[in-house]
């Protein structure tokens, strides 16, 4: 039998993230989400609002640092919301990257203290992290600044948070908490035909109809679809490139016959499957800030691409 149209956004798109979490009537959706969130260590959050996302520093750099959503509470704790479609190489150097900014913009410009307000980067991961693959039930990291002997917390102002939202695999009526069900929604929104009753909540049903792709105009939809094809394509590619490395990493190492040789092979091959990926995105016009971000490549490594193409 043909599948149902589909009803509801793709949150891991750009457009469908920042319609559901990025739009000034919305706030409170990301409101209601990041209390759910930090509940436990922040308290209740009473206000948000949004900061403009583009950070200009002093190098060149700094100013291709784009953030998903960057916001402050009435406290004037800063809040970044990342959304990661596909590994990255160094992702979780770019995350510590990130978290950078809001610290270095609380300087004023006369004397000062010192004294900081806390940084949250909240990381939303449509991945999982290769070194906890085999931990089926840990899908949300709590990170903060520790001493390595006692494990107590050294500094608090701190935070990095990431959700793996693949390890989420609570079914409807396993959903317990409202923070479970953010997780659920976040997962499996454009797989709802018919909203489940744990869901019909004040703050979901107007989530629900956010993310109604029959109330777009056709300007909406033309964009969405152009944002729900890059994903599809940059996934697609990524997870691609990653099987055909990891095929071509135990062909080379099969036949060096030993175990070094098995690691280099493996390695050789999933960079030959990234640069494969690399060359598609290059081929689909993709910008090459997008392409370094997604693969990991040097931008050394990514000239070269070019110049053989």
């Amino acid at each position: 039998m043909p599948h149902p149209p589909v009803k509801y956004i793709n949150p891991f798109t750009d457009y469908g993230f920042k319609r559901l979490f990025g739009e000034e009537p919305n706030k409170d959706l990301l409101l209601d989400f990041l209390n759910e969130l930090l509940k436990e260590e922040q308290g209740k959050i009473c206000s948000i609002n949004y900061i403009k996302n583009e950070q200009v520093g002093s190098l060149e750099l700094d100013r291709r640092a784009i953030f998903d959503l960057y916001c402050e509470n009435e406290a004037g704790e800063k809040f970044i919301v990342e959304l990661q479609k596909s590994k990255q190489k160094f992702f979780k150097d770019r995350a510590l990257y990130y978290s950078t900014f809001p610290i270095r913009d609380q300087a004023p410009k006369n004397e000062w203290n010192y004294q900081l307000t806390a940084v949250y980067l909240v990381a939303i991961l449509d991945f999982v992290f290769d070194d906890d693959k085999n931990d089926p039930d840990k899908y949300r990291y709590n990170i903060k600044l520790t001493d390595t002997e006692t494990c107590k917390v050294f500094y608090d102002k701190l935070t990095f948070i990431y959700l793996e939202i693949p390890k989420f695999t609570k079914t409807i009526e396993q959903l317990e908490t409202r923070f479970d069900k953010w997780l659920y929604i976040l997962r499996h929104l454009p797989e709802i035909q018919d909203i489940p009753e744990p869901l019909q909540e004040e703050v979901f049903t107007k989530l629900f109809e956010t993310a109604a792709i029959a109330k777009f105009t056709r300007e909406q939809l033309r964009v969405y679809e152009d944002s729900l094809k890059y994903y599809r394509d940059l996934k697609n590619s990524m997870d691609t490139a990653r099987e055909e490395g990891r095929e071509e990493g135990r062909e080379e190492g099969r036949e060096e016959g030993r175990e070094d040789g098995r690691e280099e092979g493996r390695e050789e091959g999933i960079l030959m499957g990234i640069k494969t990926t690399a060359r598609s995105l290059l081929a689909q016009g993709i910008d090459d800030a997008v392409i370094l971000q997604a693969t990991g490549l040097t931008p050394e490594q990514l000239a070269q691409l070019k110049q053989e193409r």
